[in-house]
């Protein structure tokens, strides 16, 4: 399974790389290291990759056909979208890696914490669906929280679309997998505070 999530990166890369030199001329400001674009499309890489992992292993267990649906989906785009950040970075002369999200600053953004993300692989099957959403929830609401700096008109056009495109869909699922989780027998949890940034991420 992780090789096919792989395999959708190259040409989604390749068609980042073109699309972008094509619009170059349009835009020719190339995004500097300390820029919200860089540390957006890195923290945001930081994220979906977490995603595409706890949707790996909930959908290798699983025995709910909703619930291998919904993490398919999310394993699929979100491993398109870090095919097409990766692309940017490339096109921008800047590195893959650098300064991540704190653990701090990872937990505000609705990451779960590695024994949460082991669980996924020990928990009854049900239980680890329950748990697969409720986790994701928690990384959804703070996916929205990501996306705010990067909807700001001084941003390039082609970040603010992925931002839109990610709070749009993001938001959509956050519903879907609330409903999930009723029809479980189990509350959605509640969003967390999302009006203050951590210290050292003020945007």
């Amino acid at each position: 399974m992780l090789r096919f999530a792989r395999s959708r990166f190259v040409v989604p890369l390749l068609l980042t790389l073109i699309g972008a030199a094509l619009g170059y001329g349009l835009w020719p400001r190339m995004p500097g290291e300390s820029s919200t674009e860089v540390r957006f499309v890195r923290e945001m890489i930081q994220h979906h990759t977490q995603a595409v992992d706890m949707s790996i292993r909930v959908r290798e267990r699983s025995q709910d056909r909703t619930v291998r649906s919904l993490a398919l989906d999310i394993l699929l785009s979100q491993q398109e979208q870090i095919g097409q950040m990766h692309g940017w970075l490339t096109l921008w002369g800047r590195p893959w890696g650098g300064a991540g999200m704190s653990a701090e600053h990872a937990r505000m953004m609705g990451m779960a914490t590695p024994a949460q993300v082991a669980a996924l692989d020990t928990l009854p099957p049900q239980q680890a669906d329950r748990h697969f959403l409720t986790l994701m929830i928690r990384h959804h609401d703070g996916a929205l929280a990501m996306v705010e700096p990067a909807l700001k008109k001084s941003i390039r056009p082609e970040v603010q679309a992925l931002a839109r495109q990610i709070q749009a869909t993001q938001a959509a699922e956050i519903k879907v997998m609330a409903d999930m989780l009723r029809a479980r027998g189990t509350q959605a949890p509640p969003e967390p505070r999302t009006d203050q940034a951590p210290s050292g991420h003020q945007h």
